[in-house]
């Protein structure tokens, strides 16, 4: 992310923000991970408490991308866990954000990668390849379009129809 802070973009974006080219996330979302900021082009999957389609993206050259992960809000079964996470980070994903609940809080912890998620649980998902991958996601009160660009730090998370620069 380097010297993109979500508030300098938000203080400097007030009319992206108001035509709705730049969104900002609702602060419902946790801090895991070493990367306490990330930012990247979006790839969308929208599951329920089903990650195969998440470990297939993720399996995928992440090249900076950040992984949105629409989970329903779902509280009963972890979407992503330590295993999933230091896959992303060695095939180059940026960061990952779960609409969900995620497991192995320390080992992701550990990890060299920006996470975003509502909670831990500690039981796993289901496998059975259910959802859609590249399609539309409703998440923190805004739609989020695969392509978009993501920006997350310890103030909050940002959804931009562009990547932005300072």
């Amino acid at each position: 992310m380097g010297s993109l802070a979500t508030a300098e973009i938000c203080d400097s974006s007030i009319p992206l923000i108001a035509n709705g080219d730049v969104r900002v996330l609702s602060p419902i979302f946790k801090i895991y991970g070493q990367s306490r900021a990330f930012s990247g082009p979006i790839a969308t999957v929208k599951v329920f408490e089903d990650n195969v389609l998440v470990r297939e993206l993720l399996e995928t050259k992440g090249e900076g991308r950040v992984l949105v992960v629409d989970g329903g809000g779902s509280m009963r079964c972890a979407l992503v866990g330590g295993n999933l996470c230091q896959l992303a980070l060695n095939m180059g994903w940026a960061g990952i954000v779960v609409n969900g609940v995620i497991r192995d809080v320390d080992e992701i912890n550990g990890c060299d990668i920006g996470v975003r998620a509502l909670a831990s649980h500690p039981q796993k998902s289901n496998k059975k390849g259910l959802g859609e991958k590249h399609a539309p996601v409703h998440i923190g009160g805004t739609v989020i379009h695969d392509g978009e660009w993501l920006y997350a730090d310890t103030d909050g998370i940002l959804i931009s129809k562009t990547e932005l620069s300072v």
